[in-house]
């Protein structure tokens, strides 16, 4: 559907995200991206129907974007630690390059969300579980062909790795500091060489 020109719903849901990462989901009305995009208001809101609606669209663009970028490119990795290896560095590759001016939609929309009940605040929720889901499977898959210690907790080690991504959010982005994605590695890598399996030795 095109509602001026070649402005393509695509288009929109890229530029709605870009105005959420700055003002928040909470701040991404109909009205602010008809006036953002130069478009009528009423043709936005016979395309999202309501606030909730653009704002659950947006999300659900993000994470298609995600998806692309980071998932599927990952888990094309051998299983173990090269598709753990990937897992990360394509999740810190996304916060380089993703074209969100104010930063990963995501991490905003956590602690914007966090205590919002609603159809919004579900869908992230969702997202998040099953990306959470993602990094704990990868996990159990390396256990299955033994690259990892058969008693790693692939659950704990989802929730270590996306505390290790949000201190990343937060000192690259708040405190600017400059060995934010150094301190993120040592972090990972240190989380990754605990679940691993010991080096074999030969005498």
């Amino acid at each position: 559907m095109v509602l001026k020109g070649d402005v393509t719903r695509q288009a929109i849901l890229e530029r709605a995200a870009g105005l959420a990462s700055k003002v928040g989901l909470e701040g991404l009305t109909i009205g602010a991206l008809a006036s953002d995009l130069q478009l009528s208001k009423s043709g936005l809101f016979a395309h999202f129907h309501s606030k909730e609606g653009l704002q659950v669209q947006v999300l659900e663009h993000g994470a298609d974007v995600f998806v692309q970028n980071v998932v599927r490119p990952a888990l094309a990795a051998p299983r173990g630690e090269p598709r753990i290896r990937a897992l990360f560095e394509r999740w810190l590759e996304w916060d380089h390059s993703h074209p969100m001016p104010g930063g990963c939609l995501f991490v905003q929309a956590v602690f914007e969300l966090d205590d919002r009940p609603g159809p919004v605040r579900d869908r992230l929720v969702e997202f998040q579980r099953q990306w959470l889901d993602v990094i704990a499977t990868s996990l159990r898959k390396g256990i299955e062909t033994k690259a990892f210690r058969a008693e790693a907790d692939p659950e704990q080690f989802a929730h270590d790795l996306y505390g290790v991504m949000l201190a990343y959010h937060h000192a690259a982005r708040l405190l600017r500091d400059p060995q934010a994605e150094a301190r993120a590695r040592r972090a990972f890598n240190a989380l990754l060489h605990a679940a691993l399996l010991p080096a074999v030795t030969h005498p």
